[in-house]
């Protein structure tokens, strides 16, 4: 087993955290600014009030919310390399290029949200993850 490339995994869990945080500490100062009571509501889910947030407010959500999404991928696909044996070299560099990608693309989405940069953050650190999966797939039938 490589467990060099679940480093990556955990930087990216503890990212996830960080944005988790970023998040909440403009969310909620936000609907108290805007009188919105979040207690209010049974049952109530922050991305209820998405839309009545502020864009820049509203962007830590949105991407929160990818990061709860494509990386649950990651996660897999990094762990079936690191059980296969084949957790260094190439798919090394590749899990920590995903990471710093998502990381910039988390920045980005948090702070400018430019679409086009974003789509191609997002596209290279796909690239990244696909090229990873194959690797994992031919590992492990090979």
């Amino acid at each position: 087993m490589s467990t060099a490339i679940l480093a990556p995994a955990a930087l990216l869990v503890i990212w996830s955290l960080i944005m988790l945080f970023w998040m909440a500490g403009t969310r909620l100062p936000a609907a108290k600014r805007m009188g919105i009571d979040i207690t209010e509501k049974p049952g109530g889910r922050g991305p209820d009030i998405d839309p009545d947030m502020p864009d820049k407010v509203a962007w830590k959500s949105h991407n929160y919310t990818h990061l709860m999404e494509q990386p649950t991928l990651f996660y897999a696909t990094v762990v079936i390399l690191a059980i296969a044996g084949a957790g260094t070299g190439l798919n090394l560099w590749l899990a920590w290029g995903y990471v710093v990608l998502r990381i910039i693309h988390s920045i980005w989405q948090a702070t400018v949200n430019l679409v086009n940069v974003r789509f191609l953050l997002f596209l290279a650190s796909t690239i990244c993850l696909l090229i990873m999966a194959m690797n994992a797939f031919f590992t492990t039938v090979i």
